[in-house]
């Protein structure tokens, strides 16, 4: 589950690495974006909309959602017996890639997620040596739900928050929203060569395969089956919501 469109970036991971389980993705249309709400707003949101996947009868549950992690997983593991995965930024793998260079990790993330104790926790526990900084990107969740992908807009966008930025003293970008994930691509065009690219969708998804071979939960008769569901039940965004997969389908990874 997600916000929004975000998460199918996890989805097409988990597509990849467990092509015969089948999938129900859920998109929390009535509340999208996550980001500028407050924590209360947004830990609500999250256990109503699990509350209706539940009843569709799911073995597992990836909350496919930085902010949404940090805020409500561990409500959503008191409450439920079924196997839970959350997200957090890929701010260790990134330290440590980075350690013995001398250079600097770029963490984006929604401002929600950046204000969040488990992130500082996170970053206290991993970053010894204060090479970590931080910097929201609202409007890429905005553009990601409009499936905006002008080449020209995305670019300048990324230019214009980075203009601040001396680039040569970072190392790693990490890309701790899901919906920023679509954006990887066009990131590269504008970062120097030398600043590689991770997020957490592959590890999260090697979370999610580890639990379901550990548990032995079998996959459905018809493997790699997709069901989609919006809170707000809008036929259009379901319609969005397939064609945003077949695109992620269709996209290498970029990612770590």
């Amino acid at each position: 589950m997600d916000s929004g469109l975000g998460g199918l970036t996890v989805l097409a991971e988990a597509l990849r690495r467990m092509p015969t389980e089948n999938y129900v993705y859920m998109a929390d249309t009535l509340h999208v974006p996550y980001g500028p709400k407050s924590a209360e707003e947004v830990r609500h949101c999250v256990l109503e909309v699990v509350d209706t996947m539940v009843q569709t009868g799911i073995d597992a549950l990836v909350v496919a959602c930085n902010t949404a992690t940090s805020i409500a997983v561990d409500e959503l593991r008191a409450r439920y017996s079924f196997p839970i995965v959350g997200m957090e930024p890929a701010v260790k793998p990134a330290v440590e890639m980075n350690r013995a260079t001398g250079k600097r990790v770029l963490v984006f993330a929604t401002q929600l997620t950046l204000q969040q104790p488990k992130y500082y926790a996170l970053v206290s526990r991993v970053d010894e040596v204060g090479i970590v900084d931080s910097l929201p990107l609202p409007e890429l969740v905005e553009y990601g739900e409009a499936l905006q992908f002008d080449r020209d807009v995305i670019r300048a966008y990324f230019r214009a928050k980075l203009a601040n930025y001396d680039l040569d003293r970072y190392g790693i970008v990490v890309l701790g929203c899901t919906h920023y994930v679509y954006y990887a691509e066009l990131l590269r065009e504008v970062l120097p060569p030398h600043i590689g690219i991770v997020d957490g969708n592959a590890g999260t998804v090697r979370r999610l395969a580890a639990l379901v071979h550990r548990l032995g939960i079998p996959p459905g008769c018809e493997g790699g089956q997709v069901r989609f569901l919006c809170s707000g039940g809008e036929p259009d965004y379901l319609e969005k919501m397939g064609r945003a997969l077949a695109r992620l389908r269709e996209t290498p990874r970029t990612g770590f």
